[in-house]
């Protein structure tokens, strides 16, 4: 079973986070409260508090699959992510619905969070992150 929580966050992928960051400040007074590059993915991030979730923003810093992204669609949506409770269990509940999964197991994220993706065929098409906060409370 999985047991969904709370929108943890939405996703935009973007070229250049400090341009991004920039805009969204200007037009909806939203400033970065977390900002760090997730060396495992290969990837540059910046969180944009808004209530109890947040956009993330995110850039490719040898993410091949983010630059793949950028090419074909433009800067845009990429993922939402979900807060779950107990993320292996939920893992193997939808592998074992048949559910098709990028990740099997969870990995290391942004904020030391553990992580897992949905693949989008899962969906209807969008790409939905699995997200288990890191128990100790790290940003």
């Amino acid at each position: 079973m999985v047991r969904i929580k709370k929108i943890d966050h939405v996703a935009i992928c973007v070229r250049d986070i400090d341009e991004a960051a920039a805009k969204y400040a200007a037009v909806l007074g939203l400033s970065p409260s977390v900002r760090e590059v997730v060396a495992s993915q290969k990837t540059d991030a910046a969180l944009l508090p808004v209530g109890e979730t947040s956009l993330e923003l995110i850039s490719p810093k040898g993410n091949e699959g983010l630059e793949r992204f950028l090419e074909k669609r433009g800067p845009g949506l990429h993922h939402i992510a979900v807060e779950v409770e107990g993320i292996e269990d939920a893992l193997a509940a939808l592998k074992a619905l048949g559910v098709p999964l990028v990740d099997e197991a969870p990995r290391k994220g942004a904020r030391g969070h553990k992580v897992a993706f949905l693949h989008p065929k899962a969906t209807g098409g969008v790409l939905v992150e699995l997200v288990e906060p890191d128990p100790r409370g790290e940003p």
